[in-house]
């Protein structure tokens, strides 16, 4: 059964064109990352998700409700998290995870939720006093403390350090295992692909490819790479014929396939054949980066290194 089910969404602010006609449907208990350069359009189309935005056009459908119409019942259902939240400076960890708590009908308990998110050193510090990555776990445990059917984070660990983002990940991988369903954005590519089960990319306000990895390489027509050393008195003309034509530089020959497995048993069974080495062969499969800048094209780079801040306004 489907969390999300969405049908030629669309939204238009003015003359620019937000989202334009996405369709989208993510399992119950998948976990969806959505990637793009800064105004693809993420955050809008999740904003409509959760019910924030309006569409222009199209359907939605989560956990069985129009978000629009769906009510307190349904919200009780999803977990939100912002890009951006702010708090009462003079609240702790504590107070405002339990406030939230008493919201939902079947919270995780408090204590739990500050574990979970790495704030029990600081659950009775006032929030003024928290650094920017203890906010952001915050807002982690006030998304997560009503036991969410469907998740949603957005650009969730924005201003973590690397151990931070790490027992982000090791969270999210636990909220999976108690089958909820997630729906991540994030300009870490790393990320998407440690934590999703399908990948969504979008330029321009339309899903431009979606899949695996293995996937969205096969869509932006990247294949993997057989490279070794030439044997000695031997040039590419003389290599075997392959799923794609060879090419070298010096003494270094690299074939970019679609087949690597039938690819690399030809070339070894050629090289038995003729009794020489292949020197230093490696397959090397496409980054992730490599394929996302292959879709959205090399505006997207500091995206794809995950340096670039969330967009302002309109995303």
């Amino acid at each position: 059964m489907a969390a999300v089910e969405v049908s030629g969404l669309r939204k238009t602010y003015g003359d620019l064109v937000a989202v334009d006609g996405i369709d989208l449907e993510i399992a119950e208990g998948e976990v969806l990352a959505i990637l793009g350069p800064n105004g693809a359009g993420k955050t809008t189309t999740v904003e409509m998700l959760e019910g924030y935005r309006t569409p222009d056009a199209g359907t939605v459908r989560v956990l069985g409700a129009d978000p629009q119409t769906g009510g307190r019942a349904w919200r009780e259902r999803i977990g939100i998290v912002l890009q951006e939240a702010g708090f009462e400076e003079l609240f702790t960890p504590r107070e405002l995870i339990r406030l939230h708590a008493g919201w939902y009908p079947h919270p995780r308990a408090v204590d739990e939720v500050l574990a979970m998110v790495g704030l029990e050193d600081k659950a009775d510090a006032r929030v003024r006093t928290l650094s920017g990555g203890q906010r952001r776990r915050l807002d982690l445990g006030l998304g997560i403390v009503g036991s969410p059917e469907l998740l949603f984070l957005d650009e969730p660990t924005t201003g973590f350090d690397p151990s931070a983002r790490r027992r982000a990940w090791d969270l999210v991988d636990r909220l999976r295992d108690t089958g909820a369903t997630i729906l991540l954005t994030t300009h870490y590519l790393d990320e998407a692909q440690h934590l999703a089960d399908r990948l969504m990319v979008v330029d321009h306000g339309r899903v431009v490819a979606e899949g695996t990895a293995e996937q969205l390489a096969a869509s932006a027509g990247l294949g993997a790479v057989i490279a070794f050393r030439l044997p000695e008195g031997v040039t590419v003309a003389d290599l075997p014929d392959l799923g794609a034509p060879a090419s070298a530089v010096g003494q270094v020959a690299e074939v970019r396939t679609s087949r690597p497995t039938a690819d690399v048993a030809a070339l070894a069974g050629w090289a038995v054949q003729r009794g020489v080495e292949l020197v230093d062969l490696t397959l090397t499969r496409p980054s992730l980066e490599q394929v996302y800048l292959g879709l959205v094209g090399t505006e997207a780079a500091v995206d794809a290194a995950g340096e670039a801040a969330p967009a302002e306004g309109v995303d």
